[in-house]
């Protein structure tokens, strides 16, 4: 799962310009909705049906915890994304 993420962020990483918002400064009922909603947008057409919701989510906040990933202000579109970091 963490290389679909990966794959995932690649794809949309060059359209990200912003600012990085530090997942510790996010309200963790409003980090774990944005997570969901993540997961939810980007793995929708993957069927990856091994993985509950929940473990998804759990997966992407690890990555966010290890600096694997960053959530990202985009200023051009006025949104919000996670990517994967460099």
């Amino acid at each position: 799962m963490d290389d679909q993420l990966v794959t995932i962020q690649k794809q949309t990483e060059s359209l990200e310009e912003g600012i990085e918002i530090p997942f510790e400064q996010i309200n963790p009922d409003t980090l774990r909705n944005m997570i969901s909603e993540f997961v939810t947008r980007e793995w929708a057409d993957l069927g990856d049906s091994d993985y509950t919701l929940d473990d998804k989510i759990a997966q992407v906040l690890k990555q966010l915890q290890d600096n694997r990933a960053k959530v990202v202000f985009d200023l051009t579109s006025e949104s919000w994304n996670i990517v994967a970091c460099r």
